[in-house]
Order: structure tokens, then C-alpha cells, then sequence
């Protein structure tokens, strides 16, 4: 009675008590049936704000460090996190953008203004060939965005057979003339984006009768195989899915695109990326929990369609919107990086996991200095986000196999609702590796685990661990390393039983092998 009597009292004035909660988790290692694409973590760099300008490119006669005009340290970067796709120019971009204009002597490439964010000028200094260019010094796969909404089938249609043609043909000749001999290898296509909002206000019905047409003139150059994608419905609008796979051949696209945000309060007052408060870190979690029900939904529409499941789900923008960072250019979407930001990474990405028969790709919105960045930048400095390191542990399930979790959740209780306080994923990779992922939402009690990975012969390897003082702890330039990777060790593994204690606010992830 004294005890509880002395909580109460520690509560009032303030001090947090650490609790704790258990949970037994089976891992069903017998019942591995689907790839966890490695295409998932992919990620997006559109040109708005310092995404681009500022962010990536920087130009080849900058002092600070870059490859063929692109930030080395963000090179590198992306290396040690196995990058697999990058989506560009857009976003909303992409629906104005004119690639002609991107290419041949920057001197000589016209300027126009960026009308979606902030209307800046966009000199085009940073086009086709810069961006190729980059994707093969990443070695990662292009995911290049047609515009379908003020271009032309014929302008898109070009730009595919100037990018991949190895024939003999005016745009093939044109790409030579422009330095580049050889065709690039690009797999990911998007025809058009968001055309039910910025890429033209269109109606489900209108839009599919375009992608028809542009599809068809996209083609397949020589051994280049176009992965194309249909641009798919907003959040919710199960009608849209439901017309995208009625309406559009099945053999003309290979993805069907999904574009939902996280945001703690309405669209109109998205929160506060830092500074928040207990019930603003519970509505944001809460919401960015919806992924798996608006995946579950979408996936039902596709089924009846699609019962082979052929044509994946491209979850190609996603991610935490917050309201800008006082005194920046609100058409910029410069935001910072929470704590808060790597847990909400790591339970979407076990929700994708989870939906490995049908997500295919997605790709975080955005890479550098915008929405839920990885990298953040200023001059000739870069610090790495609490988001970039969910990442960087995360990698080790590209490509695995993904194993089934099953497990009863604690709760989580805020604002009269209840969400689960654990999140969790497992893989087994081709080396026959077990990577176990847990997030442990709740900001106040750690989580006592007992996981059955029966016939799991081997041992723990390594745990690591994301966590942080507060949830609303981030890095700055002065201070870069507030929320790191860092090796964890408060876990076993014996008899096939992994017991771990995963602490309050924080992402696990254990290598049995």
C-alpha cells in the first residue's frame, strides 16, 4: 500500500515511474512464404525546397566534397543503408516537369518557376543525366515519375526511349550527343502522380483512360523492362483502387501506387515536429497505425481483381507531415526528426513486412531537408536523423523471407483510446539468419518478451537498440549523435526461446543465427 501510495505521489509531482509490461511472441519459422521486397525501403527526392538544391546537389565545382556534383557524405550514406530505388522529380513536381528542359548544357537549360512549392526559381541545373548519373554511383534502382498531367504521350514516350534506347533513333542519338553513349537501365516508371489532386484533378474513370494511352507508348528498349505504375488512390478512396483495377488492362501496369501521410492533429494544423507533448505523440502513432488497415482495405480491392497477385502495391509516399519549422518557407516542408519519427518508421515498415504478398515498393517521404528526411543539412554540414537509423537496422530484412509474428499486444491508453504498445516483424534471410524487429511504442514501460522460435537452431548474434531520453529528442548540427544506433544487450537466446526486455521508447532488432 505504501508502495503504491508512493507512485501516486511520484506521479503527481511530476517524475515519470518506469513500469513494465510481458508479451509472448511466436515466431512462425515453419510458415515463410513471401519475399519482403527489398524495393520497400526505398526512398524519394523531389524538387521542392532544399530537397534537391541545397540537399543532394551541391554542383561539381562546390568546395564541399561531392561526386559528379552530389554531396559525398550523403553518397556514402546511402551505400551503408543498401539504398534500393530513388524516386524522382516528383511528387506534384513531377506533373509540371518537362524533361527537355534538364538536359544539354546547364548553361543553355531554361529556367522556370516551381508553381507547387514555394515558387522559386528551378534553374534545371539538375536533370535526367544528374540523376542517373547518381543512381549509379548509389547503385540503386531509378524510379523516375512521367508527367502525365500537363505533358504529352509523346513527351513521356521520348523520354523513355532517350533514357534506354540502344537503336538508332533521334532521342537515342540526342542522349549520345549529350555525353552519355551507353542506355541506362531503369526498371520503376510512374505515368503520371496524384492525378486525382495535383497531376490534374481527374476522376478515376478520366485518369485510367489517360494511363492507357501513356502506358502504351511507354516501351521496352531492347533487354529494359518497364515496371509501370498506375498512380493510385489517396488514403482511403477505395473507389479509385476499385477503377484503377477494373478499368486499366492488367498486362499495361505492374503497380498500383498508395499515398498516405502521418500527422498528429487535422491537415490544416499538422503538429509540431519537436516540443510536443504525451497526447500529441499518442495521435500521431495512433494514426500512423492506420497504414495496416488502409493496406488490409486496398488489398481486398485488388484481390478481387487480381487474385494471383500480380500487380503489386506501391506505397511510393509516406511518412510524418508536420507543420514547417518556425521561420522557414512553408512551401519548403523543411521539418525536424524526432525520436518519436524513428518509431513511427519502424511499426510502418513491420506493417509492409506484414503485407509482403502484396507491397512491393514503397519509398519514404522525402530523403534530405524535407517532410520525414534521413539527412538534414546546412552548408557543408549533414547530420543523419533518428529515421535514418531505423533504416540502417532495418536493411537486414531486404529480400529475406518474411516470417509470420504472431503475439497479443500490451496496450497503450491516451485521450480515452487504447493502440497496441508493441509492433513486431521477423524475417530469415538467405544465409539462414532469424532478424527479429520490435517497437515498443509506449513512452513509460518497457516490454518483458518471450519469443518462440522454434527450430531455430544457432544463437543470438547481435542487438541493436534506438532510443533516447525523451520522445521528442533530436540531433542538430552542434549535437549529431542524440539518437544513434547502438548496440543493446539485454536479450538471450536458448532452447529456441529468445527472452529479451525491450525498454520504454524504443526499436529492437536481434540476429539469431
Amino acid at each position: 500500500m505504501k508502495h503504491t501510495l508512493l507512485i501516486y505521489v511520484l506521479l503527481a509531482i511530476g517524475i515519470q515511474v518506469s513500469a513494465q509490461q510481458k508479451a509472448e511472441v511466436t515466431v512462425r519459422v515453419d510458415k515463410g512464404e513471401y519475399q519482403i521486397n527489398k524495393h520497400i525501403y526505398g526512398h524519394f527526392s523531389e524538387h521542392l525546397g532544399r530537397g534537391i538544391y541545397g540537399g543532394l546537389w551541391v554542383g561539381e565545382n562546390s568546395s564541399i566534397p561531392n561526386i559528379n556534383g552530389v554531396r559525398k557524405d550523403i553518397i556514402d550514406a546511402l551505400k551503408q543503408i543498401k539504398i534500393p530505388n530513388l524516386r524522382w522529380p516528383g511528387g506534384c513536381f513531377a506533373d509540371e516537369y518537362h524533361w527537355m528542359d534538364g538536359i544539354g548544357p546547364r548553361s543553355e537549360r531554361p529556367k522556370m518557376v516551381n508553381t507547387h512549392w514555394g515558387g522559386v526559381v528551378e534553374d534545371n541545373s539538375f536533370g535526367t543525366h544528374e540523376f542517373l548519373n547518381l543512381c549509379e554511383a548509389l547503385e540503386t534502382e531509378p524510379y523516375i515519375c512521367g508527367n502525365l498531367g500537363s505533358g504529352t504521350v509523346e513527351e513521356m514516350s521520348k523520354w523513355v526511349e532517350y533514357i534506354t534506347s540502344d537503336g538508332e533513333s533521334p532521342m537515342s542519338n540526342l542522349r549520345k550527343k549529350n555525353g552519355r553513349e551507353k542506355p541506362w537501365k531503369v526498371s520503376l516508371w510512374g505515368v503520371g502522380n496524384e492525378n486525382w489532386g495535383c497531376g490534374g484533378n481527374m476522376t478515376a474513370e478520366t485518369y485510367a483512360e489517360n494511363y492507357r494511352r501513356y502506358a502504351t507508348y511507354c516501351r521496352n528498349y531492347g533487354d529494359n523492362k518497364l515496371f509501370k505504375i498506375a498512380g493510385g488512390p489517396n488514403v482511403d478512396d477505395y473507389r479509385w483502387m476499385d477503377v484503377m483495377m477494373r478499368n486499366i488492362p492488367h498486362f499495361l501496369m505492374n503497380g498500383v501506387s498508395l499515398h498516405n501521410y502521418t500527422f498528429t492533429r487535422a491537415w490544416e494544423d499538422k503538429g509540431n515536429a519537436t516540443g510536443f507533448s504525451e497526447d500529441d505523440y499518442f495521435s500521431l502513432l495512433q494514426h500512423g497505425m492506420r497504414m495496416d488497415e488502409l493496406v488490409t482495405r486496398h488489398a481486398e480491392v485488388m484481390d478481387k481483381y487480381d487474385p494471383k497477385k500480380s500487380i503489386g502495391m506501391v506505397v511510393d509516399e509516406w511518412g510524418a507531415w508536420y507543420n514547417v519549422e518556425p521561420g522557414t518557407n512553408p512551401g519548403f516542408l523543411y521539418q525536424q526528426n524526432t525520436l518519436r519519427d524513428a518509431i513511427l518508421a519502424g511499426t510502418i515498415l513491420n506493417i509492409f513486412h506484414k503485407h509482403a504478398d502484396r507491397v512491393q515498393v514503397a519509398n519514404i517521404a522525402q530523403m534530405v531537408n524535407v517532410l520525414q528526411a534521413l539527412f538534414l543539412t546546412d552548408g557543408d554540414k549533414m547530420l543523419l536523423t533518428p529515421t535514418y537509423y531505423v533504416f540502417d537496422m532495418y536493411k537486414v530484412h531486404q529480400d529475406a523471407t518474411m516470417l509470420p509474428v504472431e503475439f497479443n499486444s500490451p496496450t497503450y491508453s491516451r485521450l480515452g483510446k487504447s493502440i497496441p504498445s508493441l509492433s513486431a516483424s521477423a524475417s530469415r534471410d538467405k544465409n539462414g539468419a532469424v532478424h527479429v524487429s520490435f517497437v515498443n511504442i509506449d513512452p513509460a514501460q518497457s516490454v518483458e518478451i518471450s519469443c518462440n522460435l522454434k527450430d531455430v537452431k544457432g544463437k543470438l548474434i547481435s542487438a541493436n537498440i534506438i532510443t533516447a531520453p525523451k520522445i521528442d529528442t533530436y540531433n542538430t548540427f552542434e549535437n549529431p549523435n542524440q539518437v544513434v544506433l547502438k548496440e543493446f544487450k539485454n536479450g538471450s537466446f536458448k532452447n529456441g526461446t529468445l527472452k529479451i526486455k525491450i525498454p520504454e521508447k524504443s526499436v529492437v532488432t536481434v540476429e539469431i543465427k
